[in-house]
């Protein structure tokens, strides 16, 4: 009797532990994928799920989005600049078959062709653009991606470089370059500067020469003009006076001359004719005459 107690208690003790082992909790935004005696069976969902015991396994696949940051590498551009590049992506697993049973390690595939890819573009690139570029980089690196990444069971939902860093060495050579540059830049403009202050200068100089030039040849004409005016003035008073004015004239000469240290005056016949005319003149040779 105490021993059908004990195979009783024995069976008992097995089937409890045959139900306890073959219910599996699966976890919200997981999946089970159940393989019996090694040989993928079903797909079981989230929540609580019975499985054979002892010869059933489940491996659970989280359909979360995953993310991850991978190591930084060392990559090459295309005028041998060596770059460090850290990387990171975020992913979710598309299907559950493929993620568990066709790739020993899907996640690590992943990395390696995000890896290899990254070398691959930065390599087809100039260091300027390697530096200046990490938006057409990233687009580049999830088309290949997308491509590829389908036969692991996963889809890269973002790829994200954060940061592009040249070695110590490149970078030092850069700042070279730059202060080269700067120097450059700086001399070219402290040319430019001087020369056209010459510019300026020079043409102020020539803008004066030219005023003045314009100035003296106003004054010129205006002298000739006002010259010009005085002579037309006395030809038209000229015009219109008569022999005793002339003669007049003649006398105011004469009396100048006599004020004068000369004592003697030589004149024409015909200018002491025309002296005669004048009555006052005129008088005075007739007295002279008597």
């Amino acid at each position: 009797m105490v021993i059908l107690v004990i195979v009783l208690v024995i069976i008992i003790a097995l089937v409890l532990i045959g139900l306890f082992t073959g219910i599996r909790i699966i976890p919200q935004n997981q999946v089970g994928m159940v393989s019996v005696l090694g040989k993928y069976s079903r797909k079981i969902p989230a929540g609580m799920n019975f499985v054979i015991p002892f010869i059933s396994t489940v491996d659970r696949v989280d359909l979360a989005q995953m993310p991850i940051k991978l190591k930084e590498q060392s990559v090459i551009s295309k005028d041998n600049a060596e770059v460090i590049v850290s990387l990171s992506l975020n992913y979710h697993v598309t299907d559950e078959y493929k993620f568990v049973f066709e790739n020993a390690d899907s996640v690590e595939s992943m990395i390696q062709q995000s890896r290899a890819h990254l070398r691959g573009i930065i390599g087809t690139m100039d260091l300027n653009d390697v530096l200046n570029g990490t938006e057409s980089i990233n687009a580049q690196l999830s088309k290949e991606l997308d491509s590829i990444t389908d036969a692991y069971g996963v889809n890269v939902d973002r790829i994200n470089i954060d940061t592009i860093q040249p070695t110590p060495a490149i970078q030092e050579s850069m700042n070279k370059q730059i202060n080269a540059t700067r120097e450059r830049e700086a001399a070219i403009a402290k040319a430019e500067g001087e020369a056209r202050s010459i510019e300026l200068t020079t043409k102020a100089k020539n803008d004066a020469l030219v005023a003045t030039a314009e100035a003296q040849a106003n004054a010129t004409r205006a002298k000739a003009d006002a010259e010009a005016y005085r002579v037309q003035k006395e030809n038209n008073a000229l015009v219109g006076v008569d022999e005793k004015y002339l003669a007049a004239q003649n006398i105011e000469a004469f009396r100048e001359l006599a004020n004068s240290m000369t004592n003697t005056v030589v004149l024409p016949s015909t200018s002491i004719d025309s002296l005669g005319s004048l009555p006052a003149v005129g008088e005075l040779l007739k007295s002279k005459k008597d």
